[in-house]
């Protein structure tokens, strides 16, 4: 048995198979199974600006960040060099600053250097 896709539009997993439709009825987005392998080959890794980021790149922190576990905020301008991609999550990224280790930060608040 073939695992039930998750809606391209909305993203939820309350999605059934009518004939050769995939349905969602959340949004009531309907598409064929070639529609969504196409949508999970565009799902890569993208910043802010909808650049697509890939391993080993440096990207710029665009707005000041609380960070959980430390005093000190990631203030906005702050790069982080060599960034690590989080397998399966294209919203995520891992990385280092200069003054913090072990950041994971989500894509929306980053842009590429």
């Amino acid at each position: 048995m073939a695992a039930i896709p998750s809606c391209p539009q909305c993203g939820l997993d309350n999605t059934y198979a009518d004939g050769a439709l995939w349905i969602c009825p959340d949004c009531g987005h309907e598409w064929t199974a070639e529609e969504g392998a196409e949508a999970d080959a565009d799902a890569a890794v993208r910043d802010s600006n909808g650049n697509v980021l890939a391993a080993g790149d440096t990207v710029v922190v665009i707005k000041d960040l609380k960070v959980k576990g430390s005093s000190i905020p990631l203030k906005q301008g702050t790069v982080i060099r060599n960034i690590r991609l989080v397998e399966g999550d294209p919203e995520h990224i891992e990385g280092n600053s200069e003054k913090i280790k072990g950041l994971v930060l989500k894509t929306q608040f980053l842009r590429k250097a």
